[in-house]
């Protein structure tokens, strides 16, 4: 079950009725219902019912008694579910008949921070339409205010410490209210009931904006309208936001671009961009109407789309990309800093490449002062850094790219009760996960574990959810990868390992989101994964039973030379590639352009490497197969991010309707069975060679993949056939293979709630452990 799944369980216990008019129920309520507004939800459901008794947040969720006429007991059962709050979750619901003791009237008791700590922590909440009225309104008392919030909008696992959600469990603590906010605070019947981030500009945070040296230049408003016309002027302000520093500039700028792009040494990688309107997103970008309800959930997500053209968009936000990432404000700070704009800004992350965001003023000095110009900074503290979310649109369903904000914590619901398990994760696009009870909680997006600052954060992020949700592991799970560093930390901690093939991982976090029961055909195709037999693996057809995974086939593996180098180089892939199928002949085929890419002096030294095996290990990597065809075609020789190769032929699909394929071999008499891209090879070098449209070419590789896909799950003859890895993160590759599926009457499944890509396998880490155990 997902997090976006409510489930209703009724497990009330069948006391003996008793003759009384009134009829008194215990009642449990656990899932996303504390910071929503729920209790005074309760509260006035209750009264409007003319029940009595109290409700209370404890570290379980909402704790209820009512007392009544039964029949009235019963409808308000009933209406809870049916009535609640737009961003509450109700996973369980239990009630208990109990003796009836008389209560008087219905009360909203103080916290309760007993007990197991099994309640949901709500994600932050994109500012909702009554507060986004209230700060451009002159005549309300939170005009321009860019911090107001309310029971169903604002700051949530950014803010908080410790369950139960309460004002002293937060950030906000350092902030006490006004009486006009206690007022709101103090009253069941307003929206800000409880509202823990509660503030206006009498009582709460403030704005300043700093040099590059810390030196105070304005405050409040003053801050930002200065903030705001340094971005007019072309100059990289770094704005503190809700989960971290953006660092903003003129999206219209193209010398503005570059020169962010210099100073954060991040050359090619898509930078995102925040529009103030969807009437401006409208302007620069092809949008659905399925995209436009994305833009503007609660959730409040970088969404992909595709870029109009002859725009004035920068072409360096995004070279040699159709698409480009778009998000609206998702805060009040964000809504006046762009009112004030009325122009798209780049919003990328505030760090360095390979580190994560700063959430500090005085980190965000020492580490951002080569790259902005000015700081817009606030003083309300951020307890854990959290980056945007990225949602794509394919094969008609949202798919989460990047979890994170909006979305992170939420759980994944399995279905059945785990023990208290951590899993580490992988490398890249590293997330943790931990289990407590039927949730899998999944951390946010931490990223690559490059650097000693990604691997300090990636440390913070566990001791934080262990110390967030009450947990001890009995046991940590981690990837079979040896030099990883999450594999190394795991090791540290003195306890149970479980080590977890990657690709293993990887369809088990998509059977558990989609509550698939084995047995299941798994095809995973990425980059990178250690296999048992020593090899990188990464093109995989894996047949999931109860207790394991069976490999029933893989592609044709073919050897790296320089190993990780290959990944930011895919000359090396094409090279390896060649030499698999031609063998010393590859090295004089100087028509090819990966050939071309090496040096006079390189070329023996790689010839040579080769020959010998050395730091050359063999892959089946799907991903690395794209890298090569990307290379023999003349798209890339060198990356500057991972999966830049793949992408742009991926782009190159995209306006061409080619039904044709290659031919490959799938040779079954081995065990596992070997899908063999040689013939593929052949054709496709004789297509380049006769000058065939590069377009026609990665249109054809794309249709032999699916072909592919669709051969092996007939031969595997399981119905129920699950796709994932970063490959899938393709639009063209993963709606072509669920088609084909579809249309040989599989039932294919694939990920919307956890990513595809790395960011997934925690949860399938957990699942193996689970499996394991059984």
């Amino acid at each position: 079950m997902t997090e976006n799944d409510t489930q209703r369980q009724d497990a009330t216990m069948h006391n003996t009725p008793q003759t009384t008019e009134l009829q008194r129920r215990y009642i449990r309520i656990q899932g996303a219902v504390q910071g929503v507004g729920f209790r005074p939800f309760i509260y006035r459901l209750a009264t409007q019912m003319q029940l009595k008794g109290w409700v209370i947040n404890s570290s379980q969720g909402v704790q209820i008694e009512i007392e009544g006429p039964p029949a009235i007991v019963a409808e308000f059962l009933t209406r809870i579910p049916d009535e609640k709050p737009p961003l509450a979750v109700i996973q369980t619901l239990e009630s208990l008949e109990m003796p009836v003791v008389g209560y008087m009237d219905f009360e909203i008791r103080h916290s309760d921070d007993s007990g197991a700590k099994t309640t949901l922590v709500l994600p932050d909440v994109a500012t909702c339409p009554d507060c986004l009225a209230e700060i451009q309104n002159p005549e309300d008392r939170r005009y321009r205010y860019p911090f107001t919030n309310c029971t169903n909008c604002g700051p949530r696992f950014t803010i908080i410490r410790a369950l139960p959600y309460d004002r002293p469990n937060t950030s906000m603590r350092l902030f006490p209210m006004c009486n006009a906010c206690q007022a709101e605070y103090d009253d069941p019947l307003d929206r800000r009931f409880h509202a823990q981030p509660n503030a206006c500009p009498e009582c709460g945070p403030h704005l300043e904006q700093w040099d590059s040296a810390g030196h105070v230049l304005a405050t409040h408003d003053a801050a930002l309208i200065a903030a705001a016309a340094a971005i007019r002027h072309g100059q990289i302000v770094a704005v503190k936001g809700l989960g971290g520093f953006h660092l903003m500039v003129d999206a219209r700028r193209e010398e503005s671009v570059r020169r962010l792009r210099e100073r954060k040494h991040r050359p090619d990688k898509p930078l995102a961009v925040m529009m103030p309107s969807l009437d401006v997103v409208h302007r620069y970008c092809a949008l659905s109407p399925d995209e436009e309800i994305l833009l503007a959930t609660p959730q409040a997500p970088i969404v992909l789309l595709t870029k109009h053209e002859d725009t004035d968009l920068a072409p360096a936000i995004a070279p040699d990309n159709p698409d480009v990432g778009v998000m609206l404000p998702y805060t009040p700070l964000h809504h006046l800093l762009l009112d004030e704009l009325d122009f798209p800004v780049v919003a990328t992350s505030g760090n360095l490449t390979d580190e994560p965001i700063c959430i500090d003023e005085a980190e965000a000095l020492a580490r951002l002062a080569g790259i902005a110009d000015v700081f817009l900074v606030h003083n309300r503290p951020i307890v854990r850094h959290v980056d945007d979310s990225v949602v794509r649109l394919m094969a008609g369903q949202p798919i989460l790219l990047r979890r994170a904000r909006g979305y992170a914590p939420m759980p994944i619901r399995v279905a059945q009760t785990l023990p208290p398990i951590l899993a580490v994760g992988g490398h890249l696009k590293n997330t943790i996960a931990v289990s407590v009870e039927r949730n899998v909680f999944i951390s946010q997006h931490i990223g690559d574990l490059e650097t000693a600052q990604a691997f300090d954060a990636f440390r913070q992020v566990i001791e934080d959810f262990q110390v967030l949700y009450d947990i001890q592991p009995e046991v940590v799970a981690c990837d079979l990868h040896p030099d990883y560093r999450s594999t190394r930390y795991a090791e540290s901690l003195g306890l149970p390992i479980v080590r977890v093939q990657h690709h293993y991982a990887h369809i088990l976090s998509c059977m558990a989101e989609n509550a698939i029961a084995p047995p299941a055909l798994g095809i995973v195709w990425d980059g990178t994964g250690y296999g048992p037999d020593g090899t990188i693996w990464g093109g995989e057809f894996l047949r999931v039973h109860a207790n394991g995974y069976e490999r029933v086939a893989t592609l044709r593996p073919f050897p790296l030379p320089g190993g990780d180098l290959a990944v930011k180089e895919p000359r090396r892939s094409a090279l390896g590639l060649l030499y698999a199928a031609f063998g010393e002949a590859a090295l004089a085929m100087t028509d090819l352009l990966p050939i071309q890419a090496f040096s006079a002096s390189e070329l023996p030294i790689v010839g040579q490497m080769l020959r010998q095996g050395l730091n050359t290990p063999i892959t089946s990597s799907a991903g690395r197969l794209f890298d090569a065809i990307a290379a023999l075609v003349g798209m890339r020789q060198q990356t500057s991010f991972e999966g830049q190769a793949a992408m742009q032929l991926e782009f190159a699909v995209e306006a061409l309707r080619e039904q044709g394929r290659y031919r490959f071999e799938f040779i079954t008499d081995t065990s596992p069975a070997i899908v063999d891209w040689e013939p593929m090879l052949h054709e496709l070098l004789s297509d380049w060679r006769k000058g065939t449209q590069v377009a026609k070419i990665a249109a054809k590789f794309h249709n032999s993949l699916a072909a592919i896909a669709l051969t092996v799950a007939k031969y595997a003859h399981i119905e129920q056939v699950g796709i994932s890895g970063g490959c899938f993160q393709n639009t063209s590759l993963t709606n072509q293979v669920l088609n084909s599926l579809r249309s040989a009457r599989f039932r294919p499944f694939w990920h919307r709630h956890v990513p595809p890509n790395d960011g997934g396998i925690a949860l399938g880490q957990i699942i193996a452990v689970q499996a394991e155990v059984e």
